[in-house]
C-alpha cells in the first residue's frame, strides 16, 4: 500500500494528514502560532516559524502512522497567501519577515501605482487589479521602506517555495503562488511579464524562473532532513499551491460551474473559469488543478471567522462561562436564543471589515461597522449581525462572481469552521439564494495536498476521483420569505458602506496621525 502525506502552512497553524490510495486518512498533526502585528493594520511572519512547525508536522505524522517510510510515496505542502513572499539573500537567508495576505501597510506604494503605472495595461496582463491585499504592491512597499533589504534581495519566495527549498535544495514557484502576487506574473503566458515588472520597478531576475505545476514534483528530500523527519531519502516533494485554491480543489471544485465558499479566519468564495477579467473585483490565479488551462478565481472577506472571535473574547465571557459549566461551546450557548431571532437580527447590520476588506470592494481604510443599535437589542442579537454580516459580505462577492463566470451551479457548497453551524448555513442558504451543501468528513487543504500528491507520483491519474474521498451532505433549502427579506438588508448593507466610506476613511487617517 502506498501513502501520501498533505500539510498546508496557514495563518494561525500548521496542519497535515496521511492518507492512503483510497482517500482515507489514518493519521495527523498540526502546530499553531501567531501572527506579528507590530503596528495597525501590519500582519507579518518569519519564515522559521512556518519551517518549524512544518518539520514537527512531518515528525509527527511519520512516527504515529506506524507506516513503513519506504510505502510514503510523496510530500505536498500548500499555504497560506504568500504576500510579499520572503525576502532571501543569494545564500537564501531570510532577510525580513514575510508580509503576509492581511497586511495592509502598503496603501501609499498603492498611490504610487495609480499615479505612475498604466493600470488598464497592468490589469490586462495580470488579470488582477490594484490593492495592498496583492503581494506586488507589498514587494514595493519593501524596496521604498527597507533599502538595505532590497539592496540584498535575491528572490522573493512564496512560503511553500520557501518551505521546499529547505526540504530539497531546490528553488522553483508554483503557477498558483506566482499567479497570487498579482502585478508581475502574465496570466495568459502563464510566466513572469517583462513588461509589468519593467512597468512597476521590479527586477524580473527577483522572481525565480522555474515555474511549475502544482502537481508537479519540485525535487527529492534532502538527506539530513530525511534523518530528522523520519522519511527516506529522495521522497518526492511536490510544489503545492496558495491554500485557498488547495482547499478548494479538496471540496471537488475541478470544472467550470464549480463554486465554493470557505469559511474559517477569512472568507473565500471560489470557481473555476477560463478567463479574467480585473474590472469584476476579483482575485484571479491559476488553479491549482489543470494550471495551464483552468484559473481559480475567488473573492473574500479578510475576516470572517475572525470577526466572530473578536465578538466573543471581547463581548461574551458570560455565554463562555455558560458554556463551560454546560460542556458545549460557546457558539451554541449563543445560538441557542440568535437562532430564534428574524432575519436582520431586529434592525441591525454588521459590516466585518474589521482589518479592511478585500473583494469586491478593495478598500484598506475600510471599518468594522455595526449600524442600528437600541437599547432593546442584546447580545444575541449582535452574534447573529455579525454571521449575517459575514454572509453579505460572501454575497457580495457571489454577485461579483456571476457577472465573469461561465457558469455556476445551481448549489453552495461550504466547508470550513462556518460549517459545524446549523444556523449559520440557514442563514447562508436565505441570504445568497442558493441551497447549501456541506462534506461530512473534515475536508482541508491537507486533503487537496494529499490529492496533487497522489496525482504527481501516479496513484491517481483523474482530478474527479477527489470527488470519492468525500461526502456531500444537504444542510440547508434557502427559505422564500427569508430570502426576500435579506436581499432588501443586502441592499442596505451596500449602501451603508457607500454612505459612511468617507468617515471611516477620516478615522483611519485620524489615527495614523497619532
Amino acid at each position: 500500500m502506498k501513502y501520501v502525506i498533505g500539510v498546508d502552512v496557514g495563518t494561525q497553524s500548521t496542519k497535515g494528514i496521511l492518507m492512503n490510495a483510497e482517500g482515507r486518512i489514518l493519521t495527523s498533526a498540526s502546530r499553531g502560532y501567531s501572527v506579528e502585528t507590530p503596528k495597525p493594520l501590519w500582519a507579518q511572519q518569519w519564515p522559521e516559524v512556518w519551517l518549524e512547525a512544518t518539520m514537527a508536522v512531518l515528525a509527527d505524522i511519520v512516527r504515529q502512522s506506524g507506516v513503513d517510510k519506504s510505502q510514503i510515496a510523496s510530500v505536498c505542502i500548500s499555504s497560506l497567501y504568500g504576500g510579499s513572499g520572503i525576502a532571501v539573500d543569494e545564500n537564501l537567508i531570510p532577510l525580513y519577515p514575510c508580509l503576509i495576505w492581511m497586511d495592509r501597510r502598503a496603501s501609499d506604494r498603492v498611490e504610487w501605482v495609480k499615479n505612475y503605472v498604466d493600470t488598464k495595461e497592468l490589469f490586462r496582463i495580470t488579470g488582477n487589479s490594484l490593492d495592498s491585499y496583492y503581494g506586488y504592491t507589498k514587494i514595493l512597499w519593501i524596496k521604498e521602506h527597507e533599502p538595505e533589504v532590497w539592496e540584498n534581495t535575491l528572490f522573493f519566495l512564496p512560503p511553500n517555495s520557501y518551505i521546499n527549498y529547505k526540504l530539497t535544495g531546490e528553488v522553483a514557484v508554483d503557477h498558483c503562488s506566482a499567479g497570487n502576487i498579482g502585478g508581475v506574473y502574465n496570466i495568459e503566458k502563464r510566466d513572469w511579464s517583462t513588461k509589468a515588472c519593467r512597468m512597476l520597478g521590479i527586477p524580473k531576475s527577483m522572481m525565480p524562473s522555474r515555474l511549475v505545476a502544482s502537481d508537479e514534483i519540485v525535487g527529492g528530500l534532502l538527506p539530513e532532513m530525511a534523518e530528522k523527519l523520519g522519511l527516506a531519502a529522495g521522497t518526492p516533494i511536490v510544489a503545492g499551491g496558495v491554500d485557498a485554491a488547495v482547499a478548494t480543489l479538496a471540496a471537488g471544485v475541478v470544472a467550470p460551474g464549480n463554486h465554493v465558499a470557505m469559511i474559517g479566519t477569512s472568507m473565500c468564495w471560489g470557481f473555476i473559469n477560463h478567463s479574467v477579467d480585473a474590472r469584476h473585483g476579483l482575485i484571479s490565479m491559476p488553479h491549482v488543478n489543470n494550471p495551464l488551462q483552468d484559473i481559480y478565481t475567488f473573492g473574500g472577506a479578510i475576516t470572517a471567522g475572525a470577526s466572530v472571535t473578536w465578538f466573543i473574547e471581547q463581548f461574551c465571557s458570560a455565554e463562555k462561562q455558560q458554556a463551560k459549566e454546560q460542556g458545549c461551546t460557546v457558539h451554541h450557548v449563543l445560538e441557542e436564543k440568535a437562532k430564534c431571532l428574524s432575519p436582520g437580527a431586529d434592525g441591525l447590520v454588521f459590516l466585518p471589515y474589521l482589518m479592511g476588506e478585500r473583494s469586491p470592494i478593495w478598500d484598506a481604510k475600510a471599518t468594522g461597522t455595526l449600524v442600528g443599535l437600541s437599547l432593546y437589542h442584546t447580545r444575541h442579537h449582535m452574534y447573529r449581525a455579525v454571521l449575517e454580516g459575514i454572509t453579505f459580505a460572501l454575497k457580495d462577492n457571489i454577485e461579483s462572481g456571476k457577472a465573469c463566470a461561465e457558469r455556476l451551479d445551481n448549489e453552495l457548497i461550504v466547508v470550513g469552521g462556518a460549517a459545524f453551524s446549523d444556523m449559520w448555513m440557514q442563514i447562508i442558504a436565505d441570504v445568497t439564494g442558493y441551497p447549501v451543501l456541506t462534506i461530512k468528513e473534515e475536508v482541508e487543504a491537507p486533503l487537496g495536498d494529499c490529492f496533487l500528491a497522489a496525482k504527481a507520483v501516479g496513484i491517481i491519474q483523474n482530478a474527479e476521483q477527489i470527488k470519492q474521498w468525500f461526502t456531500l451532505e444537504a444542510r440547508a433549502e434557502p427559505d422564500a420569505k427569508a430570502h426576500e427579506k435579506y436581499n432588501a438588508l443586502f441592499n442596505t448593507y451596500r449602501s451603508i458602506y457607500k454612505n459612511i466610506k468617507g468617515d471611516m476613511h477620516q478615522l483611519y487617517d485620524l489615527t495614523k496621525m497619532e
